[in-house]
């Protein structure tokens, strides 16, 4: 009978329900449980694990560039990282609010990652991310003009609750390029979330968009409702050991 009930389980799909159930069979532990109390634990053990499913789905989607958490951050003096300011971006409600954060410094000093730490936390409190690289993004796009996948690659974008460009001014943007970005976070604007990463100070951020009318459009909508880490320091990749997973040292 028990057999059969597992069988059922796995079917329809109840993958938490079935783990719970088939442990307490094999338990050796003699446990009394109440009708309710039964149901009430196959019922946690069910949503614990669709919960648990949904996350890493999230976060298989998103495709972000490294494997990060925000416990494992490095608040040394010299990389002008507040924990503070970080752990208030926990609770999430620069997404709730629609704000943006520009992180900003050296190569290497670690903004990717914690770009990626933020958006795996985000993907954690059950928000939709998505990662690009910003000039392979603008390639993508590109070649989405060219096939006539524009429309939808946009669409996808403008799906998600936060979206993270790393590597922002790394060129100066060309006139496709501009347009796909003005048209990105014009999307955006008061309907969705932004990280950004770049190595370029902020102030400087007029030169790699180029055209000043749409800079001005563009930043206009980014800087107002944004916070801000400016990292300093050495950078990580020189003092990084050899690890088969990223993290920061």
């Amino acid at each position: 009978m028990n057999e059969k009930t597992l069988e059922k389980m796995r079917k329809m799909k109840f993958y938490g329900m079935t783990r719970a159930f088939k442990i307490g069979l094999e338990s050796t532990v003699d446990e009394k449980f109440t009708p309710d109390e039964m149901i009430a634990h196959l019922i946690d053990a069910e949503w614990d694990e669709r919960q648990n499913r949904n996350i890493n789905l999230k976060i298989t989607n998103a495709r972000f560039r490294y494997k990060a958490a925000l416990e494992d951050l490095n608040y040394t003096t010299d990389r002008n990282i507040d924990k503070n300011q970080i752990m208030r971006f926990t609770d999430c409600n620069f997404i709730k609010k629609h704000e943006s954060i520009l992180i900003t410094g050296s190569t290497g000093i670690g903004k990717s990652y914690i770009a990626s730490a933020l958006g795996h936390h985000a993907c954690s409190q059950g928000y939709r991310v998505i990662y690009y690289n910003v000039p392979k993004l603008f390639a993508k796009l590109k070649m989405a003009k060219a096939d006539g996948t524009y429309i939808r690659e946009i669409a996808k974008i403008e799906r998600h609750h936060l979206l993270i460009l790393d590597d922002f001014g790394l060129a100066t943007l060309d006139a496709q390029s501009r347009a796909a970005l003005m048209e990105i976070i014009e999307d955006r604007h008061g309907k969705g979330s932004l990280i950004i990463t770049s190595q370029v100070p902020v102030v400087k951020w007029h030169e790699v968009i180029g055209e000043k009318t749409v800079a001005d459009a563009i930043l206009d909508r980014i800087i107002h409702e944004s916070h801000r880490l400016e990292l300093t320091g050495e950078s990580l990749r020189k003092k990084r050991v050899a690890s088969n997973e990223l993290t920061e040292v």
